[in-house]
């Protein structure tokens, strides 16, 4: 699918577009306080490194520290909660489904 296609998609399923001064040849994609990164790839957009929790203009990725499931960037953490953690399946799989083109879109 043409990145285009796939920036089309992504938008009417209701993920947020933006560009982000640190990541410039990236396109952010967001929802629910959920961001991941997507870069030009052979087989069109594609996610670039981890999905992860949207912590100012940059994402924290979902890690386990003493135990505990926290979404961190540098020094800063915030609790995964079950509801976060859920938030965040959702959106990486709907992300997922939305790239490939298999979510019908309305």
């Amino acid at each position: 699918m043409k990145p285009e296609e796939q920036l089309q998609r992504l938008y009417v399923s209701g993920f947020d577009l933006q560009t982000f001064e640190r990541f410039p040849k990236a396109i952010g994609v967001l929802r629910d306080n959920c961001l991941a990164f997507l870069v030009p790839g052979p087989k069109g957009l594609q996610i670039l490194g981890n999905v992860g929790w949207r912590m100012g203009e940059s994402l924290g990725p979902l890690v386990e520290r003493g135990g505990h499931k926290v979404f961190v960037h540098k020094q800063e953490l915030i609790e995964a909660t079950p509801e976060r953690v859920a938030t965040l399946e959702r959106f990486r799989n709907d992300l997922r489904t939305t790239l490939r083109g298999d979510k019908p879109v309305f």
